[in-house]
């Protein structure tokens, strides 16, 4: 049995998208870490919010991709460019939550190269981004994809489901 098959055995049909969320969260992450890095230590090594966008643009957009095909794929209820549009939106304000450490850390708190060693910039520049507002990003992020961008979970034929307060009541159908 290869792993795929043993977690769907475990795992409860009510947290496998949750599962694959994490799954295409922590790719993303890969993608946005390691964009971010190789960007900031490079040709943006002065630039770190700007490296920091970038980074998060080009997994956002892989990041839509994958839930769109795969985590939510039995989730709808909106028109493909409404679903973008809204992804988009809630993905440039998860942008600003994870900015905000970023932020604190480099500009308020002063922890820069003309203070700090690069060593040290670069271990709190990558806690604060990537650790921090990661974690703060994804949360509000799998919040909004469901209520907002994937609100509705889809039957076999692609109709939307009975809310449970409709199958509760008696001539509902």
């Amino acid at each position: 049995m290869n792993l795929i098959d043993r977690v769907r055995e475990v795992l409860p049909e009510k947290h496998r998208e949750l599962a694959k969320f994490i799954v295409v969260g922590g790719s993303s992450w890969i993608v946005d870490t390691g964009l971010f890095t190789l960007l900031s230590h490079t040709v943006l090594h002065e630039k770190v919010i700007t490296s920091k966008i970038i980074s998060v643009l080009v997994s956002t957009i892989f990041s839509y991709i994958l839930n769109r095909e795969w985590s939510f794929s039995g989730r709808g209820g909106r028109e493909r460019h409404h679903e973008a549009m809204l992804f988009f939106l809630f993905n440039g304000i998860a942008l600003g939550l994870n900015l905000i450490p970023l932020w604190l850390t480099h500009y308020a708190f002063g922890i820069n190269p003309s203070h700090y060693t690069q060593f040290t910039v670069s271990v709190v520049d990558f806690i604060a981004a990537n650790v921090v507002g990661t974690l703060i990003g994804m949360a509000f992020r799998y919040w909004a994809y469901r209520r907002w961008v994937f609100p509705d979970e889809l039957t076999p034929e692609g109709q939307s489901r009975p809310s449970e307060i409709d199958q509760d009541l008696p001539n509902a159908r």
